[in-house]
């Protein structure tokens, strides 16, 4: 049986690149940035380019979950006026609670994938050098 990879849609491969924390792609050159930078990123492109139908399928269902989480961030801003109303008491932590989930899941997705999360990702639980 032939191996047939996967193809993303233009916006399906925007999003994976930003969520694995890589900056925009443009027209794909190849321009300056650190050599580091350049390994893990096009680790990312190749992986993209031969990916299989069924890992396609994980990565786009991991992509819907991930723009629902990112879209959840900015509507909790909607309370931050209020602490309490009536039954309802704000959580004080609600949007560093979602931003912490969204870059797990986000991390989660680099783990899938066998790549290093670009410069855009916070680091978990510290500061990361690559030198």
């Amino acid at each position: 049986m032939a191996f047939t990879a996967y193809t993303f849609t233009d916006t399906q491969l925007t999003d994976i690149r930003r969520f694995c924390g890589f900056g925009m792609y443009g027209d794909g050159s190849v321009v300056g940035g650190a050599p580091w930078m350049m390994t893990y990123y096009l680790a990312l492109e190749y992986k993209l380019q031969h990916m299989s139908t069924a890992e396609g399928a994980v990565v786009v269902a991991r992509l819907a979950d991930l723009n629902t989480l990112e879209a959840a961030i900015p509507a909790a801003s909607s309370t931050l006026n209020v602490a309490q109303a009536g039954p309802f008491t704000r959580n004080a932590n609600e949007i560093r609670d979602r931003m912490a989930l969204f870059n797990t899941w986000r991390r989660e997705l680099c783990a899938f994938l066998m790549i290093q999360p670009g410069p855009g990702l916070p680091a978990a639980g510290g500061i990361k050098l690559v030198v």
